[in-house]
């Protein structure tokens, strides 16, 4: 699901107290949306799916919304991973808060079915000056726009082991041929050239994706994402061919297959950037960044770095991404007012300089982030040619995001047998039509 890039980000301890906002901070960067306004007045609830640390960051940016709006109170409650089903019951408890920050897509697709959203057409200026049309249509449905994506994850990053690639002679890859052949390049100097958390079904996915939409492209990915083409279909088959060269080299992965497969996520990082590595590369989101920085001794730039997942057959410049969408449930002049606010550049570097954060507003200036290298990921989302949300997390939930089933087990299975393109398709194509 994707509250996973969370739990390997900034670490976050969880809240059961609202979050009462006072008014300090906020220079206005331009970008459009809120200019402010003491004539709009009212209280707002809000409720999210930011605890902890992440919590208290976003009240930095709520403290920069109440200087502009100095009679608007807003109230945030942290409410962590549950946050669909707490939104759910207050939904049918006819009770929900005025906005809320959610992981899912799907989420928001589910509440505007039950009419309980409210679009939010009237910041479409805001939202055209500063985010791509990928990023709209993420939220975008019926024609309408339904949310704002606040805080974003690039899962297209390739992070690597500095001293590895020197030793062996290599560079990041821009293409994909190339990154196949600094594989074979690593492997022949010593190291094996992947780290895989395959025990974490959804490192697989992940891989997949990037993959997909590079080779199929956007039209494609967004069809098999809504299931209007089988998982049989011939673009699946050929990513998954794809994929199988890096998969299939079991003697270039640290641990073989068996090693993956019991190796999850965090470890897969640890492998890669302990002080005697077992291999060079791990092929996972941004998140990967706050991993290695808690979990091992390596400094960023010299110890560890990241390339973007290279371009197949001339593809453009492709994100997949993730992240936590901020949606209305009441209409009222303050809750526009908090919309727009959020839509803007000025918002997003409130938010951005607190770190462990991402933002997919192209106008962010990268100097907002502490970080060159959260920066450089950040930034690609806005910059990306090609941007799409993780494909899985966009799946019925049993298909697309459970321990043990769907495509976290399907895809365990073809790591285990990649030369079974076929067979891994039609099982793919036969769990998504039970859920589907």
């Amino acid at each position: 699901m994707l509250s996973r890039f969370r739990l390997y980000g900034v670490a976050a301890i969880a809240a059961a107290a609202c979050i009462a906002v006072a008014g300090c901070g906020g220079d206005d960067n331009g970008g459009g949306g809120a200019s402010g306004s003491e004539d709009v007045s009212g209280s707002l609830s809000m409720s999210g799916v930011w605890t902890g640390q992440e919590a208290r960051s976003f009240n930095k940016v709520l403290d920069g919304f109440k200087e502009k709006y100095p009679n608007v109170d807003v109230k945030y409650r942290p409410v962590g991973d549950e946050i669909p089903t707490v939104l759910s019951t207050a939904v049918s408890g006819g009770n929900p808060p005025d906005l809320a920050a959610v992981p899912q897509p799907g989420l928001v697709r589910d509440f505007v079915e039950r009419n309980a959203l409210k679009p939010i057409d009237f910041a479409k200026d805001t939202l055209d000056e500063n985010f791509s049309k990928d990023v709209v249509d993420v939220s975008t449905i019926g024609g309408k726009p339904y949310g704002v994506l606040f805080k974003s994850a690039n899962k297209s990053t390739v992070w690597y082991n500095c001293l590895l690639f020197e030793q062996a002679g290599v560079e990041g890859a821009d293409d994909f041929d190339m990154f196949l052949e600094n594989a074979k390049t690593l492997k022949a100097s010593g190291t094996k050239a992947y780290s895989v958390g395959a025990s974490d079904g959804w490192t697989l996915t992940d891989l997949f994706e990037n993959i997909y939409l590079r080779q199929a492209g956007g039209d494609k990915y967004d069809q098999l994402t809504k299931h209007d083409i089988p998982w049989t279909d011939q673009s699946v088959k050929d990513a998954l061919e794809t994929m199988a060269k890096i998969v299939g080299d079991t003697q270039n992965i640290a641990g073989g297959t068996a090693g993956a497969l019991e190796t999850d996520f965090p470890g897969s990082v640890t492998n890669a950037f302990k002080d005697n590595p077992d291999a060079a590369q791990v092929m996972e989101g941004d998140f990967v960044d706050s991993e290695i920085r808690s979990s091992t001794k390596a400094k960023p730039e010299t110890g560890f770095n990241f390339f973007d997942f290279p371009a197949i057959d001339g593809s453009p410049s492709t994100v997949v991404g993730g992240g936590d969408t901020v949606i209305m449930f009441d209409d009222s002049p303050a809750a526009r007012a908090l919309i727009e606010y959020l839509a803007t550049p000025e918002a997003a570097e409130i938010r951005a300089k607190e770190g462990g954060y991402s933002s997919a507003n192209k106008n962010v200036d990268e100097s907002a982030y502490s970080d060159p290298l959260q920066a450089k990921a950040a930034t690609a989302i806005g910059d990306a040619d090609v941007f799409r949300f993780d494909l899985s997390d966009q799946q019925p939930a049993k298909f697309g995001a459970t321990v043990g089933q769907g495509l976290w087990k399907d895809f365990q299975d073809f790591l285990r047998s990649p030369d079974d393109v076929d067979g891994a398709a039609q099982k793919m194509e036969q769990d998504a039509k039970r859920a589907f």
